[in-house]
């Protein structure tokens, strides 16, 4: 039996932040829902059925992507104004360049070139790499980000939104990792949220063409997106949007699939070679026909997908029957965005407990991110707690309202990364964000649910 339902009408979530930090207004406005027993709004399911099906490969391919190989220390300067562009080596005679080798500060501004010759000592890197000059001669597997969930949704009024700030905001604050669930309507890739009668983003290859031009902008960062294939869309479906906004220019193609722990290059060989957006998509990849969007789950795992468990237990989900000793061999995602499962009426409601976001994006307490990370890795509160923890650090902090807690799941990232955070975050809220009243998780009182008809 299948039911029908009126819209959902003046839907209210309290938050627990400060003045500060709106998180933009959660009035839901008058919308069509999908038939379904489930309605998320700003959380998402764990899918089920066998049409979601994940990857099982036995044997590593090897392909030819171009990439450098070695590490590469020298950035001509002439790369920001070119398309493409090739390492420098020092000779003995003078050569202008760029270091991008990871080392500590020196006495040579940021942006700066030098004079060397065969004889001189190469002088110490101060251009940033993903904002830190100590991450340039890192692997890309061996950093943590933060990482937007679902986050093109930002919408205003529409409880469904999981981000305050537009994607161009939360690039420059930091984030790093950019997550959102896309369907097909009509021939056309859309940005939805469930459904696009609850939220509607607007088109892939808009959004695809915003991160475009900013990574155009910043040639010194390296920008992971992660696709949700929410449609089971055939992936060259998506190769259109990518190419037509600009973003397949950058998009890596990793020399090898799968890719282990160990075999990402660095971010200066990434930025060296112009090839610094890593596409993820989680389900139908086909690296054979498009071998620049990646199988997300070749190549890390993910904690508990849409968590309502306030202790974020540090254990593998996705994909599933992983074992411990591969799961160790590939990056990880933590699921750090706490949902509230209510039911009313016969139906079950996700959404985003906001009332709880300042503690749930803190570095330290109770259900903060930074409490995760530790037990993620082992370094706090080993004694209280039987989790499952792994020798490294999570690659990608996946966060809802990131600005919320003035930069604090920057500040956990860096402690992971160990870097000081002291950028200024964040970007401004809309104006026609109001702030949230501090009550409980949800004023089910508010909310009308009327059954039209049962469909049999």
């Amino acid at each position: 039996m299948m039911l029908q339902f009126l819209p959902l009408a003046c839907l209210l979530f309290p938050a627990a932040h400060g003045q500060n930090d709106n998180v933009g207004s959660n009035t839901l406005p008058t919308i069509g829902l999908p038939s379904t027993s489930i309605l998320n709004l700003g959380g998402d399911l764990v899918p089920t059925g066998t049409e979601f099906s994940y990857q099982s490969l036995t044997s590593t391919v090897t392909l030819s992507s171009g990439s450098l190989s070695g590490e590469t220390a020298l950035w001509a300067n002439g790369l920001s104004t070119s398309t493409h562009a090739s390492s420098t080596t020092p000779s003995s005679s003078s050569t202008s360049f760029t270091v991008l080798q990871g080392t500590l500060q020196s006495t040579t501004p940021a942006n700066a070139t030098a004079t060397v010759n065969s004889t001189s000592t190469q002088p110490a890197n101060t251009q940033p790499c993903n904002n830190y000059p100590e991450f340039c001669a890192r692997k890309y597997s061996n950093i943590t980000e933060v990482a937007a969930h679902n986050s093109p949704f930002v919408v205003p009024n529409n409880a469904a939104s999981n981000q305050a700030l537009k994607v161009i905001d939360q690039l420059n604050d930091g984030i790093r990792m950019l997550h959102g669930q896309t369907h097909m309507i009509n021939g056309t890739l859309l940005y939805c949220h469930t459904s696009c009668d609850l939220l509607n983003a607007g088109t892939a290859e808009s959004y695809f063409t915003d991160i475009a031009g900013w990574v155009r902008r910043h040639p010194y960062d390296v920008v992971t997106l992660l696709i949700g294939n929410a449609d089971l869309v055939n992936v060259n479906d998506y190769a259109a949007p990518l190419q037509s906004s600009g973003l397949a220019r950058y998009a890596y193609i990793p020399s090898e699939v799968p890719m282990g722990i160990d075999d990402w290059p660095t971010l200066s060989e990434m930025i060296l070679t112009q090839k610094r957006v890593v596409i993820f998509m989680d389900y139908n990849a086909n690296q054979t026909a498009v071998p620049y969007i990646l199988d997300e789950f070749s190549h890390l795992w993910e904690t508990p997908f849409s968590p309502t468990d306030r202790s974020f237990p540090c254990i593998q989900q996705r994909p599933p029957g992983l074992s411990i000793e591969d799961a160790q061999q590939r990056m990880y995602l933590v699921n750090h965005n706490l949902n509230t499962e209510l039911t009313l009426a016969g139906i079950t409601i996700l959404a985003p407990t906001v009332s709880l976001l300042n503690e749930t994006n803190n570095v330290t307490g109770p259900g903060s991110l930074g409490e995760t990370a530790d037990d993620c890795t082992d370094q706090r509160h080993a004694a209280e707690r039987v989790v499952e923890r792994w020798s490294r650090p999570p690659n990608f902090l996946l966060v809802d309202y990131y600005n919320v807690g003035a930069g604090s799941v920057f500040k956990v990232a860096a402690e992971l990364n160990n870097v000081i955070y002291d950028r200024e975050c964040c970007g401004m809220v809309p104006s026609t964000a109001i702030p949230l009243r501090r009550n409980s998780v949800l004023l089910a009182s508010t909310l009308g649910v009327a059954i039209v008809s049962a469909l049999v």
